[in-house]
């Protein structure tokens, strides 16, 4: 029963994770010094991110084409976001206080909306970095393909413990179900936050931020909101156009990010998607655990004695070799990993698991959970302690600098 848990789950996670396509470069043509890409215009929601945006405002000014318009969106710094974006260029608009039953990110990007002209927007997290060309590209295939097209950011790691990302980048690429072998001929049912490109008039149509105003994990939500108004949704891998850096600030700033996303995202997955990433899981777990008993088992090597009938050691040593394997060619696509994580992977998945458990506790129980400064909660729409998303005035969390707003 075991070997077959082993077999589907690692079958499950080759499906899920098939194909990882990037944005493809547009026609080659000749671009003046100075030109702009046509009423394109760039929103960059920014809470403290006086250390990240600098990075990214000067891959933007480095653009060739630029964007007609990149406005950076205030929400109630109290570090130097706003001087930095001013002196690099931007157009800073700062946030009206926060209303009640709105997230701080949804608000930010609804703002910037709104101050934006371009007939082509784009929504930026400020810990995201463009190579050259890539605002090109990005705006390109949503010319090619229309609705909402979003770009997850090629994770840069630099640091031992960024590496517990890789379990929480692989489920949430896995839960959009874009890069299934039949992907491209489906709308994704969900969308990445970093990096999302529309027409202002297709965002409205789909009722943009403000129709996800209460919604923790906005990304996934407005994607479901552009479905609904019949508009597709694209999802590509940002290897070779953007990267990000997660969570720099240390282990805790790391835990305090997924903690927020995580359990609610799971929740908007759909079901047989969920059974698909929980058997590729269970396989994973099965097998580590297994080799790791199958080895303490082990007789000493000088006494010769008959493997016991039932031994599994050989069986959960193929096993592991063929997740390990796995692990790497998933993971070399979506970030900077290195070997250590596939190779020694028990340690990353036991990290995703514990804070899985910890998301679950704080936005399925005490629905609360802190962010950014503030303290979110994750009651349903109607809950008469609290609107949906509402972040509680007056509660402080520890402060970070982490994306997005």
């Amino acid at each position: 029963m075991v070997g077959v848990l082993q077999v589907l789950g690692w079958l499950a996670g080759t499906w899920l994770l098939w194909r990882v396509p990037r944005c493809r470069s547009p026609l080659e043509t000749e671009v003046e010094d100075g030109a702009v890409i046509g009423e394109v215009s760039v929103v960059v929601p920014a809470r403290d991110e006086e250390e990240t945006l600098p990075r990214l405002l000067d891959s933007l000014r480095a653009q060739e084409p630029a964007p007609s318009q990149v406005v950076v969106v205030d929400d109630h710094s109290s570090d130097a976001t706003s001087r930095i974006a001013a002196e690099r260029g931007a157009t800073v608009v700062a946030c009206d206080p926060l209303p009640r039953g709105w997230t701080g990110k949804s608000w930010a990007c609804w703002t910037g909306a709104k101050s934006t002209d371009g007939t082509t927007l784009v929504f930026l997290d400020a810990d995201t970095e463009l190579e050259p060309g890539a605002l090109a590209r990005v705006v390109d295939e949503h010319r090619r393909r229309g609705g909402l097209v979003s770009v997850q950011p090629f994770h840069r790691t630099e640091r031992a413990y960024e590496a517990f990302s890789a379990f929480f980048n692989l489920v949430s690429m896995m839960g959009v179900e874009a890069f299934t072998p039949v992907g491209a001929r489906r709308s994704s049912t969900g969308a990445f936050g970093p990096c999302l490109v529309c027409s202002r008039d297709d965002y409205l149509l789909a009722g943009g931020h403000q129709a996800v105003a209460g919604d923790v994990v906005e990304d996934l939500a407005l994607a479901r909101q552009f479905a609904a108004a019949g508009l597709r949704v694209t999802c590509l891998g940002g290897q070779g156009t953007i990267s990000f850096r997660m969570y720099p600030g240390g282990p805790a700033h790391l835990v305090e990010g997924w903690t927020k996303n995580f359990a609610a995202g799971a929740g908007a997955t759909r079901p047989v998607t969920f059974v698909m990433i929980s058997a590729w899981l269970a396989g994973c777990i099965t097998t580590g655990a297994g080799l790791a008993t199958a080895l303490i088992r082990l007789r000493p090597p000088h006494r010769r004695v008959r493997r016991p009938r039932g031994d599994n050691t050989r069986r959960f040593v193929a096993g592991y070799l063929a997740y390990a394997l796995q692990l790497r060619w998933m993971l070399r696509r979506v970030g900077t990993f290195g070997w250590w994580p596939a190779t020694a992977y028990p340690a990353p998945l036991a990290g995703f698991l514990a804070l899985f458990a910890r998301s679950l506790v704080l936005t399925g129980v005490r629905r609360e959970v802190p962010w950014k400064g503030r303290m979110v909660t994750t009651r349903p729409q109607g809950s008469p302690q609290a609107a949906a998303g509402r972040e509680v005035p007056g509660r402080r969390a520890t402060r970070t600098s982490a994306s997005g707003s």
